[in-house]
């Protein structure tokens, strides 16, 4: 048995107590963890087996106390601890809510939107906004290291998962890298499947930066979230193995459905 489970069997989590189900509504005040820690492993308990959903309210901290038998300051640790690590959001005024299902990716391989969503256990699927030849402007040319004015494939992307709205993603591909995309439906068809199976050009690396952002009228509509809500934006240059970068990417995705995870590690 885990140390964990032990914790969990010591504070009764797998116990039957009646109506509220599966967990115990006092504390073990003889155990040698801290009174709030028991309180937040129980709450968190709760949330991840689903007897709170997304965006559901939590008991008042009055309630929480009368039922665990414990003070308003232990009450509040508990909750203080579950907030930071992003599992409810605390509203003044309003109360204590179940945080919102994130996506989280991190740390990072060169995958597809695609990869990603299946990664989760999620359907993914995209809705082509716009696809067109255009002439590339100087940024994007300077970007892609291509002439100004050279041919470029754009590809405008609404994308989903679970039948969801998740983000919107252009991308900009230099056509002299792979004629014809222009005719490829990318409603069936995965774009890097697509580079990589049909023209052969394997995407090798990538240098992406993420910065935030707030969501204009159209984007709102698209995304199904109100004017200015936040959202996680980037940028992407991904290169072939040779250094040639073959796509540029810029992604705006839900603030509210998708977070970036990364693991740090101290130089030494």
């Amino acid at each position: 048995m885990s140390a964990l489970s032990s914790i969990y069997l010591t504070l009764g989590l797998y116990k039957d107590f009646g109506v509220t189900g599966g967990f115990c509504t006092s504390l073990d005040k003889s155990h040698g963890a801290p009174l709030y820690l028991q309180l937040k492993t129980i709450l968190k308990e709760r949330i991840r087996q689903g007897h709170w959903k997304s965006n559901e309210q939590l008991p008042t901290e009055d309630e929480i106390c009368t039922q665990f038998r414990v003070s308003k300051a232990t009450v509040r640790q508990a909750l203080r601890d579950l907030a930071d690590a992003g599992l409810v959001r605390r509203e003044q005024g309003r109360g204590t809510f179940v945080a919102d299902n994130k996506i989280q990716f991190g740390p990072r391989y060169l995958n597809s939107f695609t990869d990603e969503m299946r990664e989760t256990g999620m359907q993914a699927a995209s809705r082509v906004l716009e696809k067109k030849l255009l002439e590339a402007p100087e940024d994007l040319a300077r970007k892609l290291q291509i002439a100004a004015g050279g041919e470029l494939f754009q590809l405008t992307r609404l994308r989903l998962a679970g039948g969801e709205p998740m983000g919107l993603q252009t991308a900009y591909i230099p056509t002299e890298l792979a004629p014809g995309l222009l005719e490829i439906d990318f409603e069936v068809e995965s774009l890097y499947d697509t580079l990589q199976n049909r023209y052969g050009l394997t995407p090798d690396h990538a240098t992406q930066a993420h910065y935030a952002a707030i969501a204009d009228a159209q984007q709102a509509a698209l995304l199904t979230i109100a004017i200015g809500a936040p959202l996680l934006s980037g940028e992407r240059l991904t290169m072939l193995r040779g250094g040639r970068p073959l796509e540029l990417t810029y992604s705006h995705m839900r603030g509210d459905r998708y977070q970036i995870q990364l693991k740090l590690v101290k130089l030494r």
